[in-house]
Formats: C-alpha cells, sequence, structure tokens
C-alpha cells in the first residue's frame, strides 16, 4: 500500500490554517450473499490502527484497585482460568498487562482491496478480492455496482465503490484467507441472512460502515426480489 504523508496550509476565511492527510490508493469492496446457504460472506481479520485505538482508550481509564484478601483467602482462591479452546496465550494472560488482548483489534469487514492495478477494471480488481480473500470464482458479468463514496474523508479521502456478487457453493475454489505473502491473514465469516440486521446494529461487534450499508441496501433492495426476510 502506497501512502505519503502531506501537510498543506490555507488560508480560510482570512484565518491560516494547516491540514495533515495522507494520499493513498482508491479502493473497492464487494457484498456478497451466498444463494446456496442463504447468508453474507463477510471477512475478519486483524487491524493494528484498531488495536492502538483500543489501547489508547483503556489506557486512560483508572486501574482499579485491588481489594486486600481476607486472612486464608488466598489458599481458597481458585486457580487462574486456563485458556479457552482457540484462544491464544496472549489472551489467556492476565488483565495486569498494559495491551489489550489482540482480539480487540479485529474487525468484521467487506470483501475489499485497492484500486493498485491500473491495467484492470474495477470490477476485475473486485473479481480478484472476493476469489484472493474469500475463495469464490465469481465472473465479472455477475458483479453489481451499487454505489461509490468517499472514505476516511478527515485523513486520506479516497473514493470505494461498492459492488454486490451472488454466488452459490459451486462457486467456491478455495477456503480464501487472503495472500499470506502481501502479509494477509483473512478469516471468511458466514453471517446469516435471518441475523443480517441484528448483526449490523450490535455495537458490541466491531465492524466497518460498509457492512452496516450494505446490509441495509440488501434489505431494501433485494430481500423483496426474493421474499425473503432479513429480521427487521
Amino acid at each position: 500500500m502506497q501512502v505519503t504523508d502531506n501537510r498543506e496550509g490555507e488560508a480560510v476565511n482570512g484565518t491560516k490554517k494547516s491540514w495533515d492527510f495522507m494520499r493513498t490508493h482508491d479502493s473497492v469492496s464487494v457484498l456478497i450473499f451466498n444463494t446456496s446457504s442463504h447468508c453474507f460472506i463477510l471477512v475478519k481479520q486483524f487491524r493494528p490502527a484498531v488495536f492502538m485505538c483500543e489501547w489508547e482508550r483503556n489506557k486512560t481509564q483508572p486501574p482499579q484497585s485491588a481489594e486486600k484478601p481476607e486472612e486464608g483467602a488466598s489458599e481458597a482462591a481458585a486457580p487462574a482460568a486456563e485458556p479457552q479452546e482457540g484462544q491464544s496465550a496472549a489472551e489467556g494472560e492476565s488483565s495486569s498487562s498494559p495491551w489489550p488482548p489482540a482480539a480487540a483489534g479485529v474487525t468484521y469487514e467487506l470483501c475489499a482491496g485497492l484500486v493498485d492495478k491500473p491495467n484492470l477494471s474495477l470490477e476485475e480488481i473486485a473479481r480478484q478480492e472476493v476469489l484472493e480473500e474469500c475463495g469464490y470464482d465469481v465472473p465479472v458479468a455477475k458483479l453489481k455496482r451499487i454505489t461509490s463514496y468517499r472514505s476516511g474523508v478527515g485523513v486520506t479521502g479516497a473514493k470505494q465503490t461498492m459492488f454486490y456478487a451472488e454466488v452459490s457453493d459451486d462457486n467456491c475454489v478455495s477456503a480464501g484467507g487472503g495472500e499470506p505473502g502481501e502479509g494477509e491473514l483473512i478469516e471468511v465469516v458466514k453471517v446469516p441472512l435471518h441475523e443480517a440486521m441484528t448483526f449490523a446494529y450490535d455495537e458490541r461487534i466491531p465492524k466497518t460502515m460498509g457492512v452496516i450499508f450494505s446490509f441495509i441496501w440488501f434489505h431494501n433492495n433485494m430481500s423483496p426480489k426474493y421474499k425473503i426476510s432479513t429480521n427487521v
């Protein structure tokens, strides 16, 4: 990913102001709906910026003072909990660590990628991302353009174009997961259609705005066509 830091100065209403911004590539994202299992295909991955924001938020909270145990209580104290299945050793460590668990930096997102191949159309780039990240081989002709919008308007101002793709189990040719050589570590996640809107509005689930918007778009535009409920 190419990132360029810039600082520009400009007089606004007679007042000198300066802004920091980054010049980045535009991007594409894809809402994927599996018609075989009636579920949405999302990706889950670790985002360092989200992790650091959580660290900043946690370190500003005053530490809770530990109460002095009563005499003999230490002998009866329960042993430290073992990490649950699938939980890393770091996640099972004591909460005294200054760092939040790695899971604090994990987000649910649409399949997406950078527009960094000038010889390919947006649809062709979107098709590649769906294949690499989620393992579905989707013909370019099956990609429906939803809309485009500015993302990160306070820092980057880059444009993202969102597509919709219907797939079936027959289109699945690999497990996906991204390109390890590019440092990608992606988990493919399925969200059942009837749970989609509950998922979108659950603030406990870290997700991008693209997920919420695309689920609402599907509810307004595709659900009536298929006469299926998104449980709103």
